[in-house]
Parts: structure tokens; C-alpha cells; sequence
């Protein structure tokens, strides 16, 4: 009910109005039953306009650290995430990527949307990077249908590192469902996790006209702040 409150009377009328999102493909979407919508990741406010350009609630898995914040900024921050529909998970790896899986796998088994990012985080530049095969463990495991969607122009309104954002424009583009059926039983093998990763890459590539990188975004993030000069 929260969800609903924020998004279709609070929070949602007045970010719509105010940056007025332009959306292709949204009928890809099913109407019903579980999907899971594999989008592009350029800026923290993604996982604003993406469930708010959807009829139904999209799920996010975000990390913990969102959720366990003290005092009127970490409740603040708590309550903007529950808004969103984002779950907390541990992004720590080993068992805790299990977990994330799990959460995943259960959001899915109940008939609802999830919402994932390939690339793992954001990218620090506006390219597209290298995907994580998780994310093609859990499409294969939950053995449903896959949208990728590009968002565009979201790097441009609220860069890494800024607080607010600016007012521009916002595009949204769904792809065709992915159907990748035919691995079915074959999660445990690395080789077709990577030939899911970089075929679901593939697509987002295509619909956001990013140029590709074949390296983790994350690796580039290390690998710039270990050249920066501490202060």
C-alpha cells in the first residue's frame, strides 16, 4: 500500500510532470505473471523511472547499506527505498550472492517483476560495460521471460556523485522479450552463463546506442580510485 501511495499519488505525478519521460516498447511488458526487466545502469535515479513507467510494482534488489542507515538520514533513506519497492541484499559475495539469488528467485515465484542491472553497478563514464553472469543464473533458474530495457539519458540529469537533479528528459525503451528456453538445465555451466550475459548485453547495447566496454565496471572503478591521490 505504501508502494501504491508514493507512486501513483505522492512521488510519481510530480516526477512525471516534471520530467516527462518518453517511453517506446512498454506493451513488451507482460501484464501479468513473472518477468524480469534487465535494464542498462547510468544513474542512481534508474530505479526511480523505470517502476514509475510501469503499470505494475517492479522489485530492485539493493544493497543492505541502503536500509540499516542511523538517525533522520538513514530513516529517510530507509523510506525511500521501501517507496521505490527495493529489497535489501548483501552484495558482499559468496553465500551472500546466494542469497541475492534466492531473493531474486522468490520475488519471480510469486509473479511479480524484478528488476535487474547486467553491468552489477553503474557505469562511471556512460558506456555500457561487461555483464555479470549472476544475473544470467537467475534468468535461467527462474525460466522466465527477459525485457531488456535502455534507459536514456538519466547519466545527463543525475551524475555519479551529484545530489539533485537536474530537469530534463527521460527515455525508456523496451526490447522484445528474450527467450532463453533452449539453456534450460544448464545454469551450472559457466560457458552458456556468459553466452546469456553477452547476448542480454548485446540487446541493451542496441536499444541504448552506448558504446561497449568488455570489461567490469566495477574493475574500472577500482582501478581509477587506486590513481587517485590520496588527500
Amino acid at each position: 500500500m505504501f508502494y501504491w501511495i508514493m507512486k501513483h499519488i505522492v512521488v510519481g505525478p510530480l516526477l512525471l510532470s516534471i520530467f516527462r519521460p518518453w517511453v517506446v516498447g512498454l506493451e513488451r511488458v507482460p501484464k501479468e505473471g513473472p518477468v524480469i526487466l534487465a535494464s542498462n545502469h547510468l544513474s542512481f535515479i534508474d530505479s526511480i523511472f523505470l517502476p514509475l513507467v510501469v503499470d505494475r510494482p517492479v522489485v530492485f534488489l539493493a544493497k543492505s547499506e541502503y536500509f540499516t542507515g542511523k538517525g533522520l538520514k538513514g530513516w529517510a533513506t530507509r523510506m525511500f527505498f521501501q517507496a521505490a519497492g527495493q529489497l535489501p541484499i548483501d552484495r558482499s559475495g559468496g553465500k551472500a550472492s546466494e542469497a541475492s539469488l534466492n531473493t531474486g528467485l522468490r520475488v519471480l515465484g510469486e509473479g511479480r517483476i524484478l528488476g535487474i542491472y547486467p553491468e552489477g553497478t553503474r557505469s562511471p563514464d556512460g558506456k555500457l560495460y561487461r555483464g555479470r553472469t549472476g544475473v544470467a543464473r537467475m534468468v535461467l533458474e527462474a525460466g522466465v521471460p527477459v525485457v531488456p530495457v535502455a534507459m536514456i539519458g538519466t547519466a545527463e540529469i543525475m551524475p555519479i556523485g551529484t545530489r539533485l537533479p537536474k530537469v530534463r528528459r527521460v527515455g525508456i525503451v523496451f526490447g522484445e522479450p528474450l527467450d532463453f528456453s533452449r539453456f534450460h538445465g544448464m545454469e551450472g555451466d559457466r560457458f552458456v552463463l556468459r553466452s546469456v550475459t553477452d547476448e542480454l548485453v548485446y540487446d541493451l547495447r542496441a536499444l541504448s546506442a552506448q558504446e561497449y566496454v568488455d570489461v567490469y565496471a566495477s574493475t574500472l572503478r577500482e582501478q581509477r580510485a587506486a590513481q587517485t591521490p590520496a588527500r
